[in-house]
């Protein structure tokens, strides 16, 4: 069945993590707030958090239940290698699969819009013929020679040659998308098999529609470049947090029985390969004589055993009411804690693991709202150390508001539901 006249039907794809997955759940209950039927497909692990907000689902494979697993994570959450692994062992053999799920959840549907890594909707849709934006949810990702991003293979080489410029990055942009070319043979193999003609661009990293692209995070971040696609709209942020109830009771009292804590999260991926990150991260709270709450996400099982006063912990709480009442917040750099984070005008302590992590973290540290420290240097003593700097320069604190209140005047999921429905129109 159809959506009636003037409503729409709006499939968006998208695999990963809770970050990877909360920007498309935000758009898609802003299209179904304006009269739209939004459509999520997704890992079927997500099923009752897609359905729970009323959101019409579909299975997508690969599953990514592998970010509960220490062992899949601590291979895909390497530094280096991380992202390489993610595509070429898990995305891109599961292609195939993944392309017949699309294409069943699209059957009448009236626009596509995939998560970059989800490469086989661009496949149904020029199969289909039904148009699509493209997304993407890091500045990382654009690989703009003009605001180069920070590469997880070689972070310390890009960070320092940065200032090189266009002239330099360009030629070795080009050079990199050339070498990665073959990595894209499944799915070259696939647009043979399916009928369509073969492309020359390597849609590792050029995946962009002709028709719209959408930048989904804050100008703050990273604004529009030179070598963006000329049809990139930037929209900010498009946060989502739903937990369902609030903050917990517990939670809650802990907040309103003292002055505001140092909070301590690796979001959802990096959890599980948290390590001794919490246990660190208390002793830093007890070394300062500050309260903290550790957000342990989907790795309770890391959390210490005994906590000192005055430190709590919980599985999760909704970032936007939590952020809002720390008096910093340590992170390890994802996007969606991020603009949570950068929203609730909170400087930061940014602990960044692996794939967007590194670059997200150095613009973070550009802004003047947060430090850096590298997972393998997180010891209480030196936690403590970076943490004192934040807490006690108020350069942090009052540039951390200011870009707060700059991004909360952003509304991205207003904006990209503005773009897509300009692009609906006949």
């Amino acid at each position: 069945m159809r959506p009636g006249p003037g409503r729409r039907r709006i499939v968006l794809t998208a695999t990963g993590s809770l970050g990877d997955i909360h920007p498309y759940i935000a758009i898609a209950l802003g299209l179904a707030a304006r009269g739209h039927e939004a459509i999520v497909a997704t890992s079927a692990c997500y099923r009752q958090k897609i359905e729970g907000v009323g959101l019409g689902f579909r299975v997508l494979r690969p599953d990514a239940d592998f970010v509960t697993d220490p062992g899949a994570m601590r291979r895909y959450m390497d530094l280096r290698w991380g992202t390489i692994r993610l595509v070429r062992e898990l995305i891109l053999p599961a292609l195939r699969q993944t392309y017949d799920d699309t294409l069943a959840a699209a059957q009448g549907a009236d626009l596509l819009v995939p998560h970059p890594l989800t490469f086989a909707t661009r496949l149904v849709a020029e199969k289909t013929g039904i148009p699509w934006a493209s997304t993407m949810i890091t500045p990382w990702g654009f690989f703009s020679a003009h605001d180069v991003p920070i590469f997880p293979t070689a972070p310390t080489l890009t960070r320092k040659l940065r200032f090189l410029g266009p002239r330099f990055w360009q030629p070795l942009f080009r050079f990199g998308k050339w070498v990665s070319r073959p990595w894209a043979a499944p799915w070259d193999r696939l647009r043979a098999e399916i009928g369509l003609p073969p492309v020359r661009e390597n849609v590792l990293g050029e995946n962009h529609s002709p028709a719209l692209v959408l930048a989904l995070f804050s100008k703050l971040l990273a604004d529009r470049q030179p070598d963006w696609p000329p049809q990139t709209v930037q929209t900010g942020f498009p946060l989502y947090d739903a937990g369902g109830g609030g903050l917990p009771l517990a939670l809650a009292r802990f907040l309103d029985a003292g002055p505001p804590p140092i909070v301590f999260t690796l979001g959802w991926s990096a959890a599980t390969v948290a390590g001794t990150f919490f246990e660190h991260s208390a002793a830093a709270a007890k070394g300062l004589g500050r309260r903290a709450v550790l957000i342990t996400g989907n790795s309770p099982h890391k959390r210490p055993d005994a906590l000192p006063q005055g430190v709590t912990a919980f599985d999760y709480a909704p970032f936007s009411e939590l952020f809002p009442r720390a008096a910093t917040v340590v992170h390890a750099g994802g996007i969606g804690t991020t603009g949570l984070a950068m929203r609730a005008g909170r400087p930061m302590l940014v602990v960044p693991h692996s794939h967007d992590q590194p670059d997200n973290a150095e613009r973070l540290r550009r802004l003047g709202v947060a430090r850096v420290l590298d997972p393998g240097r997180y010891t209480a003593s030196r936690v403590a150390s970076e943490l004192r700097r934040l807490l006690d320069e108020p350069a942090y604190a009052m540039r951390a508001r200011e870009i707060g209140e700059q991004v909360q005047g952003e509304d991205g999921v207003e904006a990209a539901c503005d773009a897509l429905q300009r692009l609906l129109r006949p």
